[in-house]
């Protein structure tokens, strides 16, 4: 498994929908580019829904929580985004567990 960072933009304006793919591994210091990414792909359009595709990722546990709260509250990191901009992000991940996740069961 490659640990480079690989994220892949795909945007449908017509539909209001954008998908950013990454794959390799994500942490909580490379989650900074997926959040930039993510900024940018959501200030092409107003109302756009993005999706973050990590499932061909390796995801640490707390880089994967980073990204459930930026889901469930609806914005990026206020480093990130200090506008606070809406955006409505959706997370795609696989049921692999990281390399330093400890084995949990999924509720």
């Amino acid at each position: 498994m490659n640990s480079k960072l690989n994220i892949v933009v795909r945007v449908d304006l017509d539909h209001c929908k954008a998908q950013v793919i990454a794959k390799g591994h994500i942490t909580i210091h490379s989650i900074n580019a997926l959040y930039v990414v993510a900024k940018r792909a959501n200030s092409l359009k107003g109302g756009l829904d993005l999706e973050l595709d990590i499932s061909s990722a390796w995801v640490d546990q707390e880089a994967l929580d980073m990204l459930r709260t930026a889901s469930e509250t609806r914005h990026l990191p206020a480093r990130i985004d200090p506008d606070q901009a809406r955006c409505t992000i959706s997370v795609l991940a696989d049921r692999r567990q990281s390399r330093t996740a400890p084995a949990r069961l999924a509720a």
